[in-house]
């Protein structure tokens, strides 16, 4: 479920971020009753997201109506039409480059997870997103990462504990950092530990970590890290994970890979509001 509270917030700032006054090409050549019709269409092949948030953009606006073709999580082809959007001309022209950014981004996200996840079949391997996401815009990019197929690690600094090799730097060492956190009585949360070797596995075993985060390991090192490790915590990889090398890393037998090209790389999925035709001149 979408929070609509935090969605709204976004968009609005989006069309404020491009409509500061009001948007003076529209204004100059229709009159505020002018109707028209035109249609969504995909210019590129891939998985389809954020619909729900395209549709939200001119709810916010108002006086807009969409009829649509397909659902979060389809695949779209190139030239398939997506939806038909009739109503208020001027809400529907300024509000399209806006709708537009979030749908290609979501979808571009959406598409690469799904490609992502591809590589994972037969393995038991879950694909994980990161933290690195477009600040102001995580809760649409997480939940394009659920519709490409792939997993929501933690959501923010408060949803989770996870000591990377800072916190265990400023701690000094990885037992005095998992008892530290135990000590404030973090109830009921995991506690994740970034290690970088094996000696780091043995230690976060030790402090019974909940989950052992293999850091930029190579794969014999992994594979010797999950024999350590023996099913005692959830094994994680992180680090220089891309679609040539996720499917190596699978089969070592790591439980989640967490991958932050995911958000920080994904290219957009195109898409064009075209065909427009006014109703009543």
């Amino acid at each position: 479920m979408m929070n609509y509270s935090v969605i709204d917030k976004i968009i609005l700032n989006a069309l404020e971020e491009d409509m500061p006054w009001y948007d003076i090409s529209t204004s100059a050549i229709l009159k505020e009753d002018t109707q028209c019709s035109v249609q969504l269409i995909s210019k590129d092949t891939g998985i389809i997201a954020g619909l729900v948030i395209f549709k939200r953009v001119f709810e916010l606006l108002g006086k807009v109506e969409i009829k649509f073709y397909k659902e979060d999580g389809d695949k779209v082809n190139n030239g398939e039409l997506i939806a038909e959007l009739s109503g208020c001309t001027s809400n529907i022209l300024s509000g399209e480059r806006t709708a537009l950014n979030f749908l290609q981004r979501m979808s571009g996200i959406a598409t690469l997870t799904s490609k992502f996840v591809s590589q994972l079949e037969g393995t038991s391997s879950k694909l994980l997103d990161t933290r690195k996401t477009t600040p102001g815009l995580r809760i649409l990019e997480k939940y394009a990462v659920k519709i490409g197929g792939g997993y929501n690690h933690r959501f923010n600094l408060s949803d989770g504990v996870m000591l990377k090799d800072n916190h265990i730097a400023a701690a000094g060492g990885i037992k005095k950092a998992v008892d530290l956190v135990r000590s404030k009585g973090c109830y009921g949360k995991q506690i994740e530990v970034e290690v970088e070797n094996l000696d780091m596995v043995e230690e976060a075993l030790d402090a019974k970590a909940d989950i052992i985060m293999l850091d930029n390991m190579n794969i014999e090192t992994m594979k010797e890290a999950i024999r350590i490790i023996a099913k005692r915590a959830i094994s994680e990889c992180s680090g220089n994970v891309n679609l040539k090398t996720i499917k190596d890393m699978a089969l070592t037998g790591v439980d989640y890979i967490s991958v932050g090209e995911l958000t920080h790389s994904a290219d957009i999925l195109d898409f064009s509001m075209k065909n427009l035709v006014i109703k009543n001149k």
